[in-house]
């Protein structure tokens, strides 16, 4: 990042939830590497801490505050803390999410009711929370993170597919609902992208398959027009973008960001 890039967020307020690890970890330091002071919201306390403290050594202010997404009023009491703080949101992420996958005769009703609670309806509080705070500013920007299993589905993954099908809908309506506020709505969809749930899903899913993670990983990279999977901080390259002046026009979109997967 050189010259006037650099500070694109200075005086902006983020709140990345799932900040602890992977996407949200990278996209709360991108955030911070160019200005913008961050709340970091995740139940993972002890990584959480850490990745406020990572924030801080940029220069800007952080919080971190543990908040289990599934709870709405720990969401509440989280976004009070910033509000209070800074007096102000200019951008949410939302990050946390988790990856369960099965066959699907096998899906019992507390894991979907876990996956739903978690990677949509966090999702949809994250969001109804920050509305009114961007509302009232008249500005600001919602940044959904979705999956390309939001946009096409493979066998055993329903209950995830589902999920995050169900984040596009939220930010396609709230889109709509909120763009005459100013505030603008977008989903990225990453592809498979080097965290350390991703590696967990490779083992998982390649024990499955008969092969190693290595192998799953290797295989997925084959599937992309690049031949490699992505790094957390490409992920938050284009989220950023979607936060930054350059995109006020864009929104309501969900944004494939996957190396090509969707090609083959």
């Amino acid at each position: 990042m050189m010259g006037s890039m650099t500070q694109r967020f200075d005086g902006h307020v983020v709140v990345v939830t799932g900040s602890a690890t992977g996407i949200g970890e990278a996209t709360a330091l991108r955030f911070a590497s160019e200005g913008a002071a961050v709340a970091c919201l995740d139940i993972n306390v002890e990584e959480n801490e850490a990745t406020a403290e990572a924030v801080k050594t940029l220069g800007v202010d952080a919080v971190a505050l543990a908040c289990d997404i599934r709870s709405r009023s720990d969401q509440e009491a989280a976004f009070a803390v910033v509000v209070e703080r800074w007096g102000r949101i200019d951008t949410l992420v939302t990050s946390a999410g988790v990856y369960v996958g099965g066959p699907l005769s096998e899906i019992s009703a507390e894991h979907w009711d876990d996956i739903v609670a978690v990677n949509l309806t966090g999702v949809l509080i994250s969001n109804s929370l920050a509305s009114l705070t961007m509302a009232a500013q008249g500005r600001g920007s919602i940044v959904n993170i979705s999956s390309m299993a939001g946009k096409t589905s493979w066998p055993e993954s329903a209950e995830y597919s589902a999920t995050k099908s169900g984040v596009i809908g939220i930010t396609r309506s709230a889109a709509m609902e909120l763009g005459p506020s100013g505030v603008t709505v977008n989903a990225v969809c990453p592809g498979n992208t080097l965290t350390a749930m991703v590696r967990d899903v490779a083992h998982e899913v390649g024990e499955r398959l008969g092969m190693t993670g290595a192998e799953w990983l290797e295989m997925r990279a084959a599937d992309t027009a690049v031949k490699r999977l992505a790094d957390p901080s490409e992920i938050a390259g284009v989220i950023a973008f979607l936060a930054s002046d350059d995109a006020r026009y864009l929104t309501g979109q969900a944004i494939e960001v996957d190396g090509g997967i969707i090609l083959s």
